[in-house]
């Protein structure tokens, strides 16, 4: 993830009038405020799960850096859009449903306290795309030669696109994802797996969504390979040349292979894990009313349930939405406002029903009686509204009574808007007739609605110019004197769990690193530096 750009520790700018200061509606009175405590090396707004890993690294692998931290939320619950629900039986996911098992989440899992509870999907588990009438199987290992859902010369385009053959060579100008993928695979490769797959992942537009911002992995590969299969091969040249260090035996180790993970009691073990150990060093309730840069350190006034309250700081990171982020700094850091404000969070709405399992059609199950399959994606040009649908009960254990089948699908989008105007019912309705045309048998009786969450604003489109647009956010800041501020999240580090978790251990890398630079500068003893004083932050 991009978490940040160059500042300079030894330039101090002119102080920024703050957002009190220059507000249209009365300021909290300076009178009215209580002070916090001591100043903090560092202030964390938002406790989702960003905010949440990332303070739970610095107490674990950066306190000698880092002696004080504050975690404020405005919500009366951590854990942000990770929110899971348990009733009667059902045990289901308003927000992200799983997470790739990195060793990021795994160690936040075993920090917190809860990686007992860790569950993995089965990683033999078929996906499917919805393709010409019928479910098909998404290619895996062996089976992708004999598999249905690409013809054998989109197969043939495919490899020798892979090999650098076929293929245009990379434009020196920034490519969307379905030029990418259309130039390097083929136009069927596009349409019924990469197309899909964004609308699940991203609930985007694969024409407008940057490919090396939103899959910068597979970008990178034909950059440093001049193909996908010689990049691939670059990297586990490099991967052996200088391979990584040594895995935490302690961590838990997942299934082999391609899976993905979650908790016994769903995904708000986690923040909810954190959370509890964390303890007083989050605030809830706590609402971020203005920030002042004063004398070099941070200065942030809040709304409490006890009334408003001032913390004082040496460094804040911002792990809310980048609109959020963009509301709170319109006024200090105007071009880093407009910056943020520019990303674009299209509504998507969760939707949870539930239907006797012998209403899935017999073609679904195995030999041996169980459906052993992750979910379902539909491309755009199949008819379909519903973007995905995630056999939650197949996935992992406990989560629908006995002789039910749980199906949590994803309907909106860059794409389709609309649902705003739709009800909760509605929405219901149109998932339900979707899963009848392709999953579901004809006589199949009408679902049990276990829960609909519209999330007006839901995941950040990484659109070309997405990196730019961060970095133009950060060089603002620097430009205003806001040095050790952070901008960290899911628009940052990518949109997924396990990509924000990460994001979360790099960002209180970097927060340890401007916390060390500012103690060795402070040091009266500390011999000045020939170089500049300047890093990462």
């Amino acid at each position: 993830g991009r978490s940040i750009n160059t500042v300079s520790l030894a330039r101090q700018g002119p102080r920024v009038r703050s957002l009190a200061e220059e507000r249209s509606e009365e300021p909290i009175s300076g009178g009215d405020v209580s002070e916090f405590g001591e100043e903090q090396d560092v202030v964390l707004v938002g406790a989702g799960i960003t905010g949440l890993c990332a303070a739970l690294a610095l107490r674990d692998v950066h306190g000698e850096d880092v002696k004080s931290f504050l975690v404020t939320e405005t919500r009366d619950v951590v854990g942000g859009n990770v929110i899971t629900k348990e009733k009667d039986g059902y045990i289901w996911e308003e927000g992200p449903n799983s997470f790739q098992p990195n060793d990021f989440v795994l160690k936040a899992a075993l920090d917190a306290g809860c990686a007992d509870e860790l569950v993995f999907g089965d990683p033999t588990a078929s996906r499917y795309v919805f393709w010409e009438g019928e479910l098909r199987k998404v290619p895996s290992g062996p089976d992708a030669v004999t598999n249905n859902l690409l013809s054998l010369w989109g197969k043939i385009r495919a490899g020798l696109g892979a090999v650098g053959l076929l293929k245009e060579p990379a434009p020196d100008t920034e490519e969307t994802v379905e030029q990418f993928i259309r130039r390097n695979l083929g136009d069927e490769v596009f349409y019924r797996l990469i197309e899909p797959f964004c609308s699940g992942v991203y609930a985007g537009d694969p024409t407008k969504l940057s490919m090396k911002a939103a899959f910068g992995k597979i970008w990178i590969l034909e950059k440093n390979g001049g193909s996908l299969v010689g990049g691939a091969l670059n990297l586990i040249k490099e991967k052996k040349d200088t391979p990584p260090p040594p895995r935490d035996p302690n961590l838990p180790t997942p299934p082999k292979g391609q899976t993905v993970g979650s908790f016994r009691k769903g995904l708000q073990t986690l923040p909810n894990a954190i959370g509890a150990t964390l303890g007083k060093k989050v605030r809830l309730s706590w609402t971020l009313k203005d920030i002042d840069r004063e004398g070099g350190k941070y200065k942030l006034t809040y709304t409490t349930p006890e009334g408003p309250v001032c913390v004082r700081a040496k460094s804040v990171v911002f792990t809310t939405p980048s609109y959020v982020a963009a509301q709170l700094l319109r006024r200090e850091i105007p071009d880093a406002h407009s910056q943020l404000n520019s990303f674009f969070y299209p509504p998507v709405g969760s939707v949870v029903l539930s239907y006797p399992k012998t209403a899935i059609r017999d073609e679904m199950y195995g030999p041996d009686g169980r459906i052993n399959a992750f979910g379902q994606l539909h491309p755009r040009t199949q008819g379909i509204t519903t973007l995905g649908t995630i056999y939650s009960s197949s996935l992992f254990p406990g989560r629908c009574p006995d002789g039910e089948f749980l199906l949590s699908s994803y309907i909106g989008g860059t794409l389709n808007q609309g649902i705003l105007d739709q009800t909760e019912e509605e929405l219901a309705a149109q998932v339900d007739k979707d899963l009848r045309t392709m999953l579901l048998k004809p006589n199949a009786p009408k679902p049990k609605t276990v829960g609909v969450r519209v999330w007006q604003k839901a995941i950040p489109q990484f659109y070309l110019g997405h990196m730019e647009a961060l970095d133009a956010a950060n060089e603002a800041a620097v430009e205003a004197g806001y040095e050790g501020m952070f901008l960290s999240g899911n628009y940052n580090s990518g949109v997924a769990l396990g990509k924000c978790v990460e994001g979360a251990y790099k960002v209180a890398d970097d927060v340890a690193e401007y916390c060390r630079e500012l103690a060795s500068m402070s040091a009266p003893a500390a011999p000045a530096s020939s170089e500049e004083e300047s890093f990462f932050v």
